[in-house]
């Protein structure tokens, strides 16, 4: 690979559009939802193709299910994505995502307070 070649490469590298955010991967056997966050969603959704196929658990916490259901009861669900900013620093950037999945975490305790939650009439 030629000098230039390498330099136009790493220019492309550097000005990319990072994609970062919130995603989950939801057991269908089960209907279970674990919630992640990642500054880098293409490359997450990458790894977790990669689990399936090689029937590899990516979470340590979902290997229970994942050897009960099977890698293709699972699916990678990206739940908002946020692009990070020309000017914003890795750290703000990472804040924003920890801040992210605060909320969704907050969602989903809710969600499953609600669920079981029996109203009498």
């Amino acid at each position: 690979m030629e000098t230039r070649s390498k330099k136009e490469l790493k220019e492309n590298y550097k000005n990319r559009t990072v994609i970062g955010g919130i995603f989950g991967i939801k057991c269908h056997g089960n209907d279970r939802t674990w919630i992640k966050s990642t500054k880098d969603m293409p490359g997450q959704k990458n790894r977790f193709g990669f689990s399936v196929a090689t029937n590899s658990c990516p979470e340590p916490g979902m290997l229970g299910e994942w050897k009960q259901y099977g890698a293709k009861s699972f699916s990678f669900v990206v739940l908002e994505e946020i692009e990070k900013g020309k000017t914003q620093t890795e750290q703000e950037f990472s804040d924003d995502i920890a801040m992210l999945l605060e909320i969704w975490l907050d969602k989903q305790k809710e969600a499953l307070k609600n669920e079981h939650t029996i109203t009498c009439h």
